[in-house]
């Protein structure tokens, strides 16, 4: 009697000669290459063939790598109801000028129908510089809202429901200083900490690898993200102290499996300083959240998401002992592809976000960002941000896919594809334990060199018109934009600066200095920084001022000069 394996090549050879090549011959096939976005192939029909790897059946590949929802290793998602029990969060990212005109956009939002916040901080504040420093000079409000003082987080924060919302906040080298100004916020208006909910992006370790918006060396910079880790794990419970963020990774031109591996390395590499400084895994991980990116190649996407959970649940389980089931959940926030959006035909954009989120969705995200048509470019408009925010309002509540849970689960293309990725990703897991670990990998280069030959290689793709971008290199449109462009308040910056310098005058002088010795104490010294941190913001101390007793302290790191 033939097994299963045997009974479905048999059928698989039968329709390959009399069903296939007699249609080939009739038709060739379009020209390839047939790729995804990452110039992985993609083969022409998958069947349960490809899934009957390691001398596994279908049944138990099945019941093995896939599962049911809810279920390890939360292949097909980390609730049992999916979305029938909870949509995603709608959580549009947004920050420009003043905090005064940020907040006004929020409030806009939430009046929307958003059901989370995300603020985007501007370059000063990402490099913990006051606003009125040489350095940063030209450059307040242009990418983010500009926070230099408690003073700036108070009105960015005004009239806003902190106990009902959570907040998510992109800020990585002063996140424990721009956290600490939210907790004192919420603190000055007398909502208890445990009742907060929220994430700091915090990933420092990204930023190393993709995006350069760092201060500090390594070392200290990781003892800062474990200090806010372990203080949210006991006077923050609800928070997430950070987002291990792929999404930059992917903006640097990285493939998706790069994403996915480099992400859950970085992960990896918190787990175990934490665990170094003596926490329990059950006592930190289940606040551990991921950030990903959503780019145009749909089953790629969910894949890739699909992957990273049922990786991350058997690592937290299999190597790290943990116990809790919530720690074994890899919950994440997604953000459609900026670096896919075209200045040219931008409102095609909107078709471009609208495929993007959908993946994002059959992925199983937790929250969700659709990027704007117009963010190629400027900062998002209310129109252009709104019709963003209704795509996911039409996924939600006009396309179905939320009445059933993991509606492509057990599709064999996508299996596959989420097989292939786990096993590519271990591949590079191996590469950079080789090199002894994420920190080394950075010092080395490695994570810079893979991520441009990928990048270099997808643009000679373009150029030599294998890939097709609309409106780039095939159907192009010499119309006029005819888009609105958001226009920012011309007082905003004066405004801000004004508020800066009234808290320097307006300020316990004496108070301030001694704060900011204790930070330097608390810093060269192994004491968990928090405490001192938040001290200093009450008293009303700037960023800048924080972050340069802290360069004084950990220095600055400087990146070596890669050759790729």
């Amino acid at each position: 009697m033939m097994s299963d394996i045997e009974q479905l090549s048999a059928a698989h050879q039968q329709w390959e000669q009399h069903c296939l090549w007699p249609a080939l011959k009739r038709a060739p096939e379009r020209t390839g290459p047939f790729m995804t976005t990452s110039s992985a192939p993609i083969e022409r029909l998958y069947t349960p063939l490809d899934l009957a790897r390691d001398g596994m059946t279908p049944t138990e590949h099945f019941l093995h790598n896939v599962s049911y929802p809810g279920q390890y290793p939360f292949t097909r998602g980390i609730h049992p109801t999916g979305y029938r029990g909870k949509l995603w969060t709608m959580r549009m990212f947004a920050g420009f000028g003043s905090a005064e005109e940020t907040n006004a956009r929020f409030k806009f939002l939430l009046e929307q129908g958003q059901t989370g916040l995300s603020i985007a901080f501007d370059m000063p504040t990402l490099y913990g510089r006051d606003t009125d420093h040489p350095l940063v000079e030209g450059e307040f409000g242009k990418c983010g809202v500009a926070v230099s003082s408690l003073a700036d987080m108070e009105i960015l924060l005004d009239g806003l429901p902190l106990d009902q919302v959570s907040t998510s906040m992109t800020i990585n080298s002063p996140a424990a200083m721009i956290w600490a100004m939210y907790l004192v916020v919420a603190e000055k208006r007398g909502i208890p900490w445990h009742q907060l909910r929220g994430t700091i992006q915090n990933d420092i370790l990204k930023e190393y690898i993709a995006q350069n918006e760092y201060i500090f060396p390594p070392e200290p910079s990781m003892r800062l993200v474990v200090d806010t880790i372990e203080f949210a794990a006991r006077h923050v419970p609800q928070w997430n102290p950070i987002s291990v963020s792929g999404y930059h990774i992917r903006e640097a031109g990285s493939t998706a499996v790069q994403e996915l591996a480099f992400t859950l390395a970085d992960g990896f590499a918190y787990v175990e300083a934490a665990l170094e400084r003596g926490l329990d895994i059950d006592e930190f991980a289940p606040r551990i959240s991921f950030f990903f990116n959503a780019h145009n190649d749909f089953f790629e996407e969910i894949a890739k998401y699909r992957a990273a959970r049922r990786i991350w649940a058997r690592a937290m389980r299999e190597r790290y002992g943990a116990k809790n089931e919530r720690s074994w959940w890899l919950r994440f926030h997604t953000q459609t592809a900026g670096c896919s959006l075209t200045a040219q035909q931008p409102e095609i954009n909107i078709v471009r976000t609208a495929i993007q989120a959908l993946a994002a969705v059959l992925g199983g995200t937790q929250s969700l960002h659709t990027n704007s048509m117009d963010e190629a470019l400027a900062l998002p408009s209310e129109k252009a941000v709104t019709i963003a925010l209704r795509t996911q309002q039409i996924i939600a509540y006009e396309s179905g896919v939320a009445n059933t849970v993991d509606p492509l689960g057990g599709s064999y293309f996508v299996e596959a594809l989420t097989d292939r990725m786990e096993r590519e990703a271990q591949a590079i897991f191996d590469a950079i334990n080789a090199q002894g670990g994420v920190i080394a990998a950075i010092r080395n280069g490695y994570f810079h060199r893979e991520i441009a030959d990928a990048a270099y290689r997808y643009q000679q793709e373009i150029d030599r018109g294998e890939r097709i971008i609309v409106g780039v290199n095939a159907f192009q449109d010499d119309e006029p934009l005819e888009i609105p462009i958001l226009q920012m308040d011309p007082e905003g910056e004066k405004r801000h600066l004004e508020r800066l310098n009234r808290v320097r005058r307006e300020r316990d002088q004496e108070l301030v200095s001694r704060r900011l010795a204790e930070l330097r104490a608390a810093a060269q010294g192994n004491e968990n920084m928090m405490p001192a941190i938040l001290n200093c913001v009450r008293a009303y101390c700037t960023l800048g001022e924080m972050c340069d007793v802290l360069r004084e302290v950990f220095g600055v790191y400087q990146q070596d000069t890669v050759i790729v």
